[in-house]
């Protein structure tokens, strides 16, 4: 009955979502947002992040974590302040030594709906009907339900 932890990094807001995987049925633990204030100095923003990320580690005590993989934007600010945040909750994961799988987000939206192509409101969608009567603290918690969830199947498909 492994617990993951889902990660959808971005240095506005980064969601976070817990789930235990038991065979093919998933169950919601907890989920959230982390919001930084763009009028906070970078390190500051940073350490929020690894904080409130390291405390939802410790609060639900996962076996392994999730994460997107990095795409490169059009804009290269923006990549650069993504990969920072990405740093930040990677490291509060590996601070505690726990192990965390990264995949492509057409691997995630395939995994979630059937189709890599899928919109924001398809995964949204299937969301709802995997995991009934919850409802993501946001769009950015909704993306690292996902992630979590993908992570339980296609970590199922990886150990077979």
């Amino acid at each position: 009955m492994p617990i993951i932890l889902g990660l959808d990094p971005s240095l506005s807001c980064t969601g976070w979502g817990v789930i235990r995987a038991e065979g093919s049925r998933i169950t919601h633990i907890a989920n959230g947002e982390v919001k930084t204030s763009p009028r906070a100095p970078m390190a500051e923003r940073l350490a929020d992040l690894h904080r409130v990320i390291a405390g939802v580690i410790a609060q639900h005590r996962p076996e392994r974590a999730a994460c997107e993989e990095v795409f490169v934007n059009k804009n290269p600010q923006s990549t650069l302040k993504l990969s920072q945040a990405r740093g930040a909750v990677l490291a509060a994961c590996g601070a505690v030594g726990l192990p965390v799988e990264e995949h492509a987000a057409r691997a995630v939206k395939k995994a979630v709906v059937g189709t890599g192509a899928a919109d924001k409101s398809q995964v949204q969608a299937m969301l709802r009907i995997l995991l009934p009567g919850v409802e993501p603290a946001g769009a950015d918690a909704a993306d690292a339900l996902a992630v979590a969830i993908a992570d339980a199947h296609l970590g199922r498909e990886l150990r077979r």
